[in-house]
């Protein structure tokens, strides 16, 4: 069954990484945007671009949701970490899957509130600095938000799955990726710890 599953992964790393370069796009733009900006109040020749403080604000809103939703996958988001020691690795697992199943939930409401918002509120308005553009690009960032979020979500929760049923080493939330630095330095981790705790118990044992 997992492996059938598995092969839906080059999908989340094709959208992944399309995502991250939207992200990376929009931090360019916000940047030249700025210094722009910047750059037009103090040189008379530069432009000084009157909606530039709302498309930056706009831009960054995007920027942040869709990276927040990327965290999810490399497990990357703030995190209590000082109990993890002294919890079996099970019930690491479960805390991590209770954890993603609540981030689920509140991403759908997200998506669904997000996009009630936007289609109402959002469209009755437009830019001060650019009337003919709609203020519903504005709320948008709700609603992908949770569908971001949903996305990564469910691999996620596959991921915790498929780790209790295998019994696969603890990653920290992160979703197993071969060619994700940050989830290769978790099972390294992960392995090296177990390694310890093996050699510990057999110099117990020799005792």
């Amino acid at each position: 069954m997992f492996e059938r599953l598995d092969k839906i992964k080059p999908v989340y790393d094709i959208v992944y990484k399309v995502l991250l370069v939207i992200c990376k796009l929009f931090l360019i733009a916000d940047i030249l945007i700025t210094t722009l900006s910047v750059l037009g109040r103090y040189v008379s020749f530069i432009p000084d671009p009157s909606w530039s403080e709302e498309v930056v604000l706009t831009l960054m809103s995007y920027m942040a949701v869709l990276s927040a939703a990327l965290a999810i996958r490399r497990g990357a988001h703030i995190r209590m970490t000082a109990f993890d020691r002294y919890l079996p690795e099970k019930v690491l697992k479960v805390l991590d899957l209770v954890a993603d199943l609540m981030v689920l939930a509140f991403a759908i409401v997200m998506m669904v509130i997000g996009t009630d918002y936007a289609s109402t509120i959002g469209s009755k308005g437009s830019y001060v600095s650019m009337p003919s553009i709609s203020r519903i690009w504005m709320y948008l960032p709700i609603p992908v938000a949770g569908v971001s979020m949903i996305v990564f979500e469910l691999e996620a929760i596959y991921s915790h799955i498929k780790s209790l049923v295998l019994k696969t080493p603890y990653l920290m939330g992160a979703v197993e990726d071969e060619n994700d630095e940050v989830a290769e330095a978790l099972k390294k981790a992960a392995a090296e710890e177990a390694e310890a705790e093996k050699e510990k118990a057999g110099k117990e044992s020799d005792q």
